[in-house]
């Protein structure tokens, strides 16, 4: 009986660290199972059926127009990626922005024009790229760290392009 104290304490001090130290579901933040958390900027499929269209309400004169110069071809509206082809690309893009000396933070999608290309099937055809962004590394006891914010700019490293085409709007 002598001995019950520390052993009490010991079983204190166990349910303390369990407390601190075991998972358990965050507070306020929608989540999809117990794994996985929902992004903040994602959106409804209803709201991005109504971005689809109004995309192609508001850009129909364009549209038309370049169809009429190319012919019978479908309009592009989306640019596709495999899974297998994105994470190659960021994990090219990560490496390429360490050897740069860039801190990737993100990517920018660009729209484009192939223009007067020399394949026919890219002819004035329009275009996706996928560019990495983020701010040049600097040392970490300059003192301009603590006056100039870090902006996310393109970095010079080769984008990501050749997507395979959409003609439909969302969803396809």
């Amino acid at each position: 009986m002598k001995k019950l104290g520390p052993v009490i304490f010991g079983f204190v001090i166990g349910a303390i660290l369990t407390y601190y130290f075991c998972p358990r579901p965050l507070n306020g933040e929608l989540t999809m199972g117990s794994e996985y958390v929902i992004p903040k900027d994602t959106i409804s499929v209803t709201e991005a059926k109504v971005l689809s269209a109004n995309w192609e309400k508001n850009n129909e004169t364009e549209i038309d127009s370049t169809i009429a110069v190319e012919g019978p071809r479908k309009k592009m509206r989306s640019v596709w990626w495999s899974l297998k082809d994105v994470n190659e690309y960021l994990a090219y893009a990560q490496a390429k922005s360490d050897t740069l000396g860039y801190k990737m933070t993100g990517v920018r999608i660009y729209l484009g024009n192939y223009g007067a290309s020399e394949k026919a099937s890219k002819k004035n055809r329009n275009t996706m790229f996928m560019v990495p962004t983020g701010p040049k590394s600097k040392s970490k006891a300059s003192s301009l760290n603590m006056f100039l914010p870090p902006s996310d700019s393109d970095i010079p490293a080769p984008p990501l392009n050749d997507g395979g085409g959409g003609d439909n709007g969302y969803p396809q």
